[in-house]
């Protein structure tokens, strides 16, 4: 992570981002996934992932814009903690699916790379990671260990 101030062009990138959340098929991919999907178990998060299941275009959809949005931060193409002041929806997503990271990256070893970066080493997705165990605990899976 660099040491630079976020200028305007991030703020000019964050808010291009905003917009494309705001396409219509993105916006019932992420009432779908975003406030609607709550896995308890691996069971729901296979379930998902499976090609047939009837949300899982949208789950494809809002997993990897979030995992573009943090690549970018990861990359330093955006500020990083700038970028992830303004993307909590996306580490809310990976807060759900942090007690399945192993058993997801058995299949795609990949998976929820950059949204791992984003909430573990910037100091804004710790606080934002922290904050969200405590507000929706009682929606959560448990971490394993």
């Amino acid at each position: 992570m660099s040491d630079r101030s976020p200028d305007h062009n991030d703020a000019g990138l964050v808010l291009k981002l905003y917009e494309m959340r705001r396409e219509e098929v993105m916006r019932r991919s992420r009432d779908t996934i975003s406030f609607g999907f709550w896995p308890t178990s691996w069971d729901d998060v296979a379930a998902i992932s499976d090609l047939d299941h009837p949300d899982n275009a949208a789950w494809r959809q809002v997993a990897s814009y979030w995992e573009m949005v943090f690549g970018f931060g990861r990359r330093d193409l955006i500020e990083a903690e700038f970028l992830v002041e303004n993307s909590g929806e996306g580490l809310l997503l990976f807060v759900k699916v942090q007690p399945f990271l192993a058993q997801l990256r058995e299949g795609v070893p990949t998976a929820f790379q950059h949204a791992e970066w984003a909430a573990t080493q910037t100091e804004t997705g710790r606080q934002k990671l922290a904050s969200f165990r405590v507000r929706f605990g009682d929606k959560l899976a448990p971490l394993p260990g």
